[in-house]
């Protein structure tokens, strides 16, 4: 198989476990049909097709891949290892758009279609992370989509450019506002939110934030983003990145959950580790809550883990959440695909007649196998054509 456009494929498992065949026109699925009615299909039998996997919380600037191996810096807390990660990359070789780039190549190699990047805004940096990213976005639009927010890594009000930084990021580029820790960072959250959601009114954006802080502070943060998402009109266009307060046993977890519910914001989690409390899947998605997949980091100052594979994400999200059951695993994967469309408000994105012929095609059996097993045996699909096989750009 090339990248020469398909005019289809043949024998596919689709999702809910039918023999399929696919046919493309113009870029798009013109028809999905038994299986055997394209008989000038490519052959894709003991292969499952997916809708493009979507990857919500990445750190394109922030990646050393492309340079030698850096061993972890540590940090107790956030605000220390942001300062680590000031002093290494006062010293990097590599711009952001080459790592970034690195990075891009890799993850849609997995045959992941858009990202979500949050890109660093300090005064010490000004907007060259964003123009690097802007730059990075055009010239990988034939394999991804690229979201960027703006996202003060310093705090806002703490670094008094940013503010104005962020207003100009905004409107040279940016797709959404950022934010971090309120409390834990800027120790002002009426503050802090106040300039976040200031800009998102000001400019017509939504809002995605960072939130560490953890206990009842966290939960208090959480209330107030979900009373002025309402305030604004904003349902359906805020994310919370992390949200550990979510994952404690406190009395007013339900409450919060109630709250983002009504006010739909959403919740992104990278399956983290069992040092901190992650937020509770199936709870949250019974209450209505929106919960999609990112990796966050990735080989960069923050951790030497990750590869960026979203499917493989979803497995690990699985095994944290004590996902065992079919269904479960197919909760995972929608956390790294159709939840994540909708957080990044993809149109013409899945598996229909209509849609873009965007698709990801793993050797496995059923969803549930591809989730678990991790294959390596992936074709990519964009558009009609092939852009990665078997998890590297063609």
């Amino acid at each position: 198989m090339t990248q020469d456009t398909l005019t289809g494929i043949g024998s596919v498992t689709m999702p809910d476990g039918a023999l399929a065949d696919i046919a493309f026109a113009e870029g798009r699925i013109a028809a999905i049909l038994p299986a055997g009615m394209l008989p000038d299909a490519f052959d894709m039998r003991g292969h499952v097709a997916l809708p493009p996997l979507v990857e919500a919380h990445i750190h394109l600037d922030k990646t050393l891949l492309g340079l030698p191996f850096q061993s972890h810096l540590p940090g107790a807390t956030v605000a220390e290892r942001i300062a680590q990660e000031k002093s290494l990359r006062a010293s990097l070789p590599l711009s952001a758009f080459e790592r970034g780039n690195a990075l891009v190549r890799q993850v849609a190699g997995y045959g992941t279609q858009a990202i979500r990047s949050h890109v660093d805004i300090d005064g010490d940096l000004g907007l060259s992370g964003l123009e690097d990213l802007l730059k990075l976005r055009e010239a990988v639009a034939d394999l991804v989509d690229v979201q960027i927010v703006a996202f003060p890594q310093n705090g806002i009000l703490r670094d008094a450019p940013v503010a104005d930084l962020l207003a100009d990021a905004l409107a040279n580029g940016a797709d959404l506002i950022g934010g971090l820790d309120p409390a834990g960072i800027d120790r002002d959250v009426a503050g802090h939110l106040d300039v976040v959601f200031g800009l998102a009114d000001r400019f017509g954006v939504g809002v995605d934030i960072h939130l560490h802080d953890a206990g009842e502070l966290g939960l208090f943060e959480l209330a107030e983003i979900a009373k002025r998402t309402e305030a604004l009109g904003l349902q359906g266009k805020v994310a919370v990145s992390h949200a550990f307060a979510l994952g404690s046993d406190l009395p007013g977890v339900g409450a919060v959950v109630e709250a983002l519910a009504k006010a739909r914001v959403s919740i992104v989690t990278n399956g983290p580790n069992r040092m901190v409390a992650m937020p509770p899947v199936a709870m949250l998605r019974a209450a209505g809550v929106e919960v999609v997949a990112g990796s966050d980091n990735i080989r960069d100052a923050w951790s030497p883990h990750g590869d960026g594979d979203m499917l493989r994400r979803a497995g690990l999200i699985a095994y944290m959440q004590d996902f065992r059951d079919d269904s479960d695993l197919e909760v995972a994967l929608s956390m790294a695909t159709s939840a994540g469309a909708r957080l990044l408000g993809l149109t013409d994105y899945g598996l229909a007649e209509g849609a873009r012929a965007d698709m990801l095609l793993v050797g496995a059996s059923c969803v549930a196998e591809a989730v678990a097993g991790v294959p390596m045996q992936r074709v990519s699909v964009r558009g009609g054509r092939v852009i990665a096989r078997d998890c590297a750009i063609v």
